[in-house]
């Protein structure tokens, strides 16, 4: 019986209802996060702004004005086009990064909620989750500002982006899942991830266009799911172009059958939790 109970999540939406049950003690754990990252400092929730403003202008010079990188997508190409297309997949990228770098600790940080039998400790994961998307939205608002100053305007396709993102965010959350699992019976788990994550971050598109990539290479660049969602995140706000929809497509059904794993490994694995712990 509890078997074919934990099997209704094959199902997405039945998921998605699980965790809509307990909407507003997610809400009230995703405002703590937002607040509490930044809790005593005097800049508060403006930290959102400084912080990737700072790492935007940093990078920005590096790859921009000492490696001569380009994106070759303009021929007027100027350091604003560089860096509002080294922004968009720096936001794209952190979603993913911000979930699964700080998953693998989520029930170790949380012992108290795993002691208490009535506590859903299944929104654990997706509330830090909600915490990343939080900052990504931010972030997406201070890009906008950036589009507005270099370009004067914002393409139609902007409004494709929320599409775009879908894959992206039930790959982040089923990978967060999995791993906040998996940390609590590997206590390595939180420092490989570290390693790989960064290892992927300079693997992804980000600091240069797909078009970069040696031919020999490009087969394992499109391995990485996440070198077309940053790509095509790219397309739709600051291309003005459509997605490209067969890496949309299959990103998609990639990341339906990460989330849908990863939330039934967790749920299957947390009844062992308080025993490990």
């Amino acid at each position: 019986m509890k078997h074919r109970t934990i099997g209704k999540y094959v199902n997405p939406l039945e998921i998605f209802f699980h965790l809509w049950g307990y909407r507003n003690l997610i809400r009230q754990l995703t405002w703590r996060e937002v607040i509490g990252r930044y809790k005593g400092s005097m800049a508060g929730l403006g930290w959102s702004f400084i912080q990737p403003l700072l790492m935007l202008f940093v990078y920005t010079f590096v790859f921009s004005v000492i490696f001569k990188a380009k994106w070759g997508v303009d021929a007027q190409e100027t350091r604003g086009t560089f860096a509002l297309a080294l922004f968009m997949g720096l936001i794209t990228f952190n979603i993913f990064a911000d979930v699964v770098t700080t998953a693998p600790m989520i029930v170790l940080d949380n012992v108290n909620y795993v002691k208490k039998v009535v506590f859903p400790i299944e929104v654990l994961p997706f509330v830090r989750f909600l915490s990343a998307f939080t900052n990504a939205v931010i972030s997406l608002s201070v890009l906008a500002v950036g589009i507005l100053v270099v370009d004067h305007s914002i393409h139609w396709t902007i409004v494709c982006l929320p599409l775009v993102w879908l894959p992206v965010m039930m790959f982040s959350l089923g990978c967060g899942y999995f791993l906040a699992s998996l940390g609590v019976f590997l206590r390595d788990v939180g420092a490989t991830i570290g390693i790989l994550t960064n290892m992927l971050f300079f693997l992804t598109p980000i600091f240069y266009p797909v078009s970069a990539v040696p031919e020999k290479f490009l087969f394992f660049c499109k391995l990485n799911p996440m070198a077309a969602f940053v790509e095509n995140s790219r397309k739709v706000v600051l291309w003005g172009l459509l997605p490209d929809w067969d890496s949309f497509l299959i990103g998609l059904v990639i990341s339906l059958f990460v989330m849908v794993t990863g939330f039934l490994w967790f749920m299957k694995s947390k009844k062992s939790f308080a025993d490990v712990i």
